[in-house]
């Protein structure tokens, strides 16, 4: 029997009506919260490292706000994954995949900096020494390049669903679920390959599925 993906994820469909007004306005209500994520991803880690007794650019040790290099290093050269680097990219995928799911519509709920609300990421914590070969996070980024492409299309696929249930949402309530369905399906292959490719925190190769 497969085991389930280390990086599960999934998004509440609405149960109810969505508000016309916030959805004819999200991109100027979604301005704020991308500026809270915008200031996570690019300075908030660079002055909690220096907290930390050291100091290195945002470039060298962060993807999109995500420690890459440092557990990189420490997987590669002590076969560890530091619990707290860990804690803080998951939660910060989370808070982003919360942002994104509100910019996509998916609800109209305002995306909270720490609370799950309709938003489900799950992310199993791997014990580096048994689970991740040491030598895989030199190349994982790599290995990835067949879902890069893939995602390409898939998120413009995406961009253009969303555009469809905008008028869908402003014209009767509610968002097609066979398109919020598809739209939360993407969500969950790129957080997969940003797990596997950029957390680094499984070696299992991230399947070409859209579903759970």
């Amino acid at each position: 029997m497969n085991q389930p993906y280390p990086v599960s994820f999934a998004v509440d469909y609405p149960a109810r009506p969505l508000d016309r007004m916030s959805t004819l306005l999200r991109f100027f209500y979604a301005i704020p919260i991308f500026i809270i994520l915008a200031t996570l991803s690019h300075s908030e880690w660079q002055g909690a490292s220096s907290a930390h007794g050291f100091h290195a650019s945002a470039s060298s040790l962060e993807f999109g706000g995500l420690l890459t290099l440092a557990p990189a290093l420490m997987i590669i050269f002590r076969q560890k994954y530091p619990r707290w680097w860990f804690d803080w990219n998951v939660q910060l995928l989370a808070f982003s995949s919360r942002v994104f799911a509100y910019f996509s519509l998916m609800s109209d709920q305002y995306p909270s900096t720490d609370e799950e609300q309709y938003v489900h990421l799950n992310v199993v914590y791997p014990d580096a020494a048994a689970d991740l070969n040491r030598f895989l996070p030199i190349v994982k980024w790599l290995l990835a390049t067949p879902h890069y492409i893939v995602l390409i299309f898939l998120n413009l696929g995406a961009f253009f669903a969303v555009i469809f249930s905008w008028f869908a949402i402003l014209f009767t309530g509610t968002y097609p679920r066979g398109i919020f369905d598809y739209v939360e399906g993407v969500m969950r292959w790129n957080n997969r390959v940003v797990g596997y490719a950029f957390m680094l925190v499984t070696d299992q190769y991230p399947p070409f599925s859209l579903s759970t």
